[in-house]
């Protein structure tokens, strides 16, 4: 068996006729947190869109756990074991905490057999359970999302910005439940914040310009503000 759960090859997509990315290649190790970085406009979005098959690469392969993705439909891909938390928080509003769990069942009693590790990591939602979630604080939203993949026991967690727009005791906050999700599952993250980032992650990917860069142990980049000024423009 790989080590690695997710193997992205050479992946070439467009939207329209602009060609988002140029042959974008990354892996993904099995039980722990990847960090895909680069600048507004990089490129990191359409990857996840295109490992969960919202987007179509033309060239290259995806494979998870050994089971290629391109082509398949979003909907086949989640039945896989990806779960995929998309940016600006893509809750209910109109629907309880609650509902918004239960809705986030692949087979019944899926919440009830997670819902000790859900509150665990994010108490705010048993506290708030009938609370609509149109009526969540942001951050509370930000935990509703990333609680919704969790409720099918899926093996990869695609997630988009989760601390965008957040006050920092809120990132600290999910940033902590991110950490711990790397003992129950395999994280690939999406992150502008290099600070959040860099606590959580244990490998890290850079893609500038719709190609991966860079790619290594995320200590490493720590100790090198050199390549963080020069593709994120941190440091």
């Amino acid at each position: 068996m790989t080590t690695d759960l997710l193997i992205v090859d050479a992946i070439h997509t467009f939207i329209g006729q602009s060609h988002i990315l140029e042959g974008v290649s990354l892996r993904v190790p099995r039980g722990s947190v990847t960090a895909l970085l680069g600048r507004n406009g990089a490129g990191k979005t359409t990857t996840l869109r295109s490992i969960m098959g919202l987007l179509t690469p033309r060239s290259g392969t995806i494979t998870f756990d050994g089971q290629a993705l391109v082509g398949k439909r979003a909907y086949n891909i989640a039945a896989l074991g990806i779960g995929y938390v998309p940016e600006h928080r893509a809750i209910f509003r109109a629907l309880s905490v609650e509902e918004n769990l239960q809705i986030a069942e692949r087979k019944r009693g899926d919440l009830a057999k997670r819902s000790d590790l859900i509150f665990e990591l994010f108490p705010d939602l048993k506290m708030f359970l009938s609370r609509g979630g149109g009526n969540l604080s942001g951050g509370q939203q930000q935990m509703l999302a990333i609680a919704r993949a969790l409720v099918p026991e899926n093996r990869l967690l695609l997630i988009d910005e989760p601390s965008e727009g957040l006050a920092p005791i809120i990132v600290e906050n999910i940033a902590r439940a991110l950490k711990r999700l790397a003992g129950e599952t395999t994280v690939l993250l999406v992150e502008q914040n290099f600070r959040m980032a860099s606590q959580v992650a244990d490998h890290y990917v850079i893609i500038d310009d719709g190609r991966a860069v860079k790619a290594g142990a995320m200590a490493d980049l720590v100790a090198d503000p050199a390549v963080a000024r020069q593709y994120l423009g941190v440091g």
